[in-house]
């Protein structure tokens, strides 16, 4: 006799608290301060849910998960150089790409 089991545990994000709070540590893109639960899946389905102990930083981009003080902080940004910094950000992975590249070299996009 046989027994096939397929499970899992993974976080989800319940509320954004605040957003574009810092950078995230694996891609440098933007993070935002979330708060997430901690889910039990059995074959795919949601079995059992309980929140997560303290609010977390989360990168839209990589799906990463990690402590606030580990974050880089935000870029700040002049308003005098702000158009010719965003013309060299991916808008994307948010890195800075050469003027005469057509393809961000980091995340593969169109610029």
């Amino acid at each position: 006799m046989f027994f096939f089991f397929v499970g899992g545990l993974e976080q989800q994000v319940i509320q954004v608290l605040k957003s574009g709070l810092g950078r995230c540590i694996n891609c440098n893109s933007r993070a935002d301060l979330v708060e997430y639960e901690k889910v039990l899946k059995l074959f795919f389905v949601p079995v059992w849910r309980w929140p997560g102990k303290e609010h977390l930083m989360h990168c839209k981009n990589c799906k990463l998960f990690f402590p606030q003080d580990l974050s880089f902080p935000p870029p700040k940004i002049d308003s005098s150089s702000a158009p010719v910094s965003e013309a060299l950000r991916c808008r994307f992975c948010d890195r800075l790409v050469e003027p005469e590249f057509r393809f961000c070299p980091f995340c593969g996009s169109a610029i």
